[in-house]
Formats: structure tokens, sequence, C-alpha cells
């Protein structure tokens, strides 16, 4: 079964047709042939740029060499109002000081205890889907709500009923609907002190969010400070000093910090749950074995390890992860002159390492468009995962949550499929397109129909 996929870029280069495009959707705006390709090269006015998909060059971009190839601040310019300093953009020594601190909190103890949490969310989740009714609903806002769930629960042990939590969440949704993936400055080479031409909506939203993030960390700092501070991940960040230093974070870095968590730990899932269900929608066969699987390992009071058992979810959360990577490129900077097979790199040249083709790439995978949860357990399906799939990045710069989300995802994956039954909506097919993150351009309607029923 073939999901929906973007139509690649036909006809000549145009510059101008291409900015436009790209800035609108950075999926159509590309030619067919990359999903073929070892490298691709681009030159326009004022920018460089690289496209890795041989295994080889990613290594090297992220795990071989990650110092020579920084993040590219051209693609952090966008997100800066609302993420500050996070550990998500920085680079050299700050970022190394940040991961210290912040990498302990997602080792394997500590996700252990974020368990309940998340299984609180979930079953929140199915309660908020029962109650819309056996009518199309658009799951996107659906899963991002489940997602901001899982995140205030997790690291501020409250719900998203409670009023600051709602705040933030209506905030972010805001902000999302005002800010495009790429900033002017990703294309044109401006000092740092040349405003970035955001949106006046963009920045409203951006500082409501950081005023409550604010407001959310002052007070967990009162509360360890009195003894009274629950045991969750944001009271673990903000007690971890830096092992090198002995300094934790102080209260504006951690803003930055949450800022971060909220955007990767909330957007991201929100993304892939939404295309995972849909995926589900098309294949009735696997919804109910899904089903059986969650009723089988779950039961009425599953444990942490229960998650472990979780193969089916586990891999059709990974097949969505693979055709619709969350994170569709990330960008890296060459610090240093380079050779990739036998071009050029410049420095200050930029590289971009793509989940989306390399999840899609012909040399890497058997029938790459198709949705196919079983490739995960055949030797094939895993040894083109060594060499293209990258939803959490790779290498120093992987990201720390990843273990989190392979938690979360399947989790909810599987209780919403033991508790409904979801079908598309005729013509309704929904078209990937990169905003924040891989979304459907129009939403993507399900029809939720409870199983009880």
């Amino acid at each position: 079964m073939v999901p929906p996929k973007p139509a690649s870029r036909q006809g000549r280069f145009a510059f101008w047709r291409y900015l436009r495009n790209f800035r609108r959707d950075i999926l159509s705006a590309n030619p067919e042939r990359l999903y073929g390709a070892k490298m691709a090269e681009f030159r326009i006015p004022f920018l460089h740029t690289f496209l890795v998909n041989e295994t080889a060059l990613w290594r090297r971009v992220l795990t071989q060499e990650p110092l020579n190839f920084p993040k590219s601040p051209r693609m952090a310019a966008g997100l800066e109002p609302l993420l500050g300093q996070g550990v998500f953009l920085t680079n050299g020594e700050v970022w190394r000081r940040q991961r210290r601190i912040i990498d302990p909190a997602f080792e394997g103890g500590r996700l252990r205890d974020t368990f309940p949490a998340m299984l609180a969310a979930g079953r929140a989740t199915v309660d908020r889907l029962a109650a819309l009714g056996p009518a199309p609903v658009d799951v996107e806002p659906q899963m991002s709500h489940a997602t901001a769930d899982v995140i205030f629960r997790t690291l501020f042990s409250m719900p998203i009923e409670d009023a600051t939590a709602s705040a933030v969440f209506r905030a972010f949704r805001a902000f999302q609907g005002t800010q495009p993936l790429l900033n002017l400055a990703a294309f044109l080479p401006l000092p740092r002190w040349v405003p970035r031409l955001h949106r006046r909506a963009t920045l409203t939203a951006a500082r409501r969010i950081r005023a409550l993030t604010r407001d959310l960390v002052e007070a967990r700092r009162a509360a360890i400070a009195a003894g009274t501070a629950p045991d969750d991940l944001a009271t673990k960040i903000m007690t971890t000093p830096d092992p090198e230093t002995g300094r934790p974070f102080d209260d504006a870095e951690m803003v930055d910090q949450v800022a971060v968590f909220f955007l990767a730990g909330h957007e991201t899932s929100a993304s892939a749950l939404g295309w995972a269900l849909y995926l589900l929608a098309l294949d009735p066969g696997l919804q109910d074995a899904l089903a059986a699987e969650a009723g089988r390992e779950l039961g009425a009071a599953p444990d942490f390890g229960a998650v472990s058992r979780l193969t089916l979810a586990r891999d059709t959360f990974r097949e969505a992860l693979r055709l619709y990577p969350p994170v569709p490129m990330m960008v890296r900077q060459a610090a240093c002159p380079a050779t990739f097979r036998g071009r050029a790199v410049n420095a200050g040249a930029q590289v971009v390492i793509s989940p989306w083709h390399l999840g899609r790439h012909r040399a890497l995978w058997d029938d790459p468009d198709a949705f196919c949860p079983e490739r995960w357990s055949t030797p094939a399906g895993r040894a083109a995962a060594r060499e293209g799939f990258l939803p959490f990045s790779a290498g120093p710069r992987v990201c720390p949550g990843a273990g989190f989300a392979m938690i979360e995802g399947p989790l909810l994956l599987a209780l919403m499929a033991q508790a409904f039954r979801f079908a598309p909506v005729p013509a309704q097919s929904p078209v990937p397109q990169a905003q924040l993150t891989v979304r459907a351009k129009a939403g993507i309607w399900l029809t939720i129909i409870p199983r009880a029923a």
C-alpha cells in the first residue's frame, strides 16, 4: 500500500519560483531524482548547498567529523525568537555543556519513571477521542493535544488541562500558524545585528510562550528550594550540575531548554502520530492486529516492561517515521574546506542531510514509498535502517529524547488502536507539507469509531 507523497518539482529550474516554493514547502520544491542520488549540489545566489544521501557522507558529517560541520546559523534564525539559546540551536562549548546537564534526565532509569505519566496522558487521549463521536475528525490537532499533555505531565507533573499548560499550548499553536520553516535569513548571509524580519504574530506568540515558561521555571525553582518539588524531568534537569563546572542551569537557560523540549517533544511526536494513524486507517487488518497486541501486552495495569513487548506498535511507528520524518531535513555548515565525492566544499557551504529522502531512497529500501511495517523484522529492512533511517539524527547530536519518543509513540498508538477503529474520509487524502514539521496541508481527516460499538 502506497500512501500519499508530495509531487516533485517539474520543468526547468527558475530561482525566484524555487525560492518561493522552497519557503512554502521544501518537499515539493525539489526534483524527483533526489530519491536516487548519492549527492546533489545546488548553487543559488548567496547559497551553496550539498545534499548528501550517501551513507559514508552523512556519517562523516554527523558522526565522524561533527565539529567540522556544526549546526547552520542560517536555519536557526527562524526559531531563535522561541528557542533562544536552547540546545537545538547551539554549537561548541555552549552545546556541550547543555548536553552534559540534559542527557542524564533521559537515561533509561529516568524514562522508566516517566511511564506512569505517559500512560495517564494516553488514557486521557482515548477519553477525549471517545467524546468526539463517530464523525470525521482532523487528528492532527488531537495528536498535538495528546503529545503536549505528555510533555507537561512528564516535565512539570501537570496535565494539559492545567491553566498554564493550556495557555502555553494555545500560544504554541499560534506560533506554528505564523512561522514558516525557513526565515529569510536562511537564504541571505545577513550579519547578526540585522533584524530577521519575523512576522509580528510570530514574535508575539514566542514572547507569550517564553513568559509562561518563565513562570513555570520560577515556580519550580521555589518548590525545589522549599523541598516540595515533584521528582519529574524539570526537577531532575534543574538540579543537575554540569559535571565539569559544577554549575546547573540558571532560570534563563532553563526557559530556553523548556522551549526546546516542548518543540522537539511535542510537535515532532504529534506529526509522527498523526501520520501513523492515517497509515493505520488504510489497513484495517493491521489495526486489528495492533488492538490484539495491546490487549495482550498492556492489560488493565501495564508496567514499563510492557512497552518493549509492543513489537507491532513499535514497527508501525518506525514505519511512519521513515515515510513521514517529522524533521525532513537537517542542515549543517562546513566550518572548514572539505571534499565530497570529488567536489570542493568551501567553508561556509551548507550541508543537508535529509531524513525524508533517505527514508525513501531507492538504493536503500525495497519498495521505498510503500507502507510496510513488516520490513522492520527482516534482515533487509534492518540493514536499510542502519544506512538511511535518521528521524532523530545521529552521532553526538542525536536527539536526547529519542528514547522518550520511542516509548511515547508506540504506547499511545497501541492505546488508541485498542480503543478505536480508524477509517479514511473519502476524497480527503492528506498532502504532506513541510511546515515546522511534516504536516498535512489541510489536516489528516479520519472517522474514529469506538471498538465497543
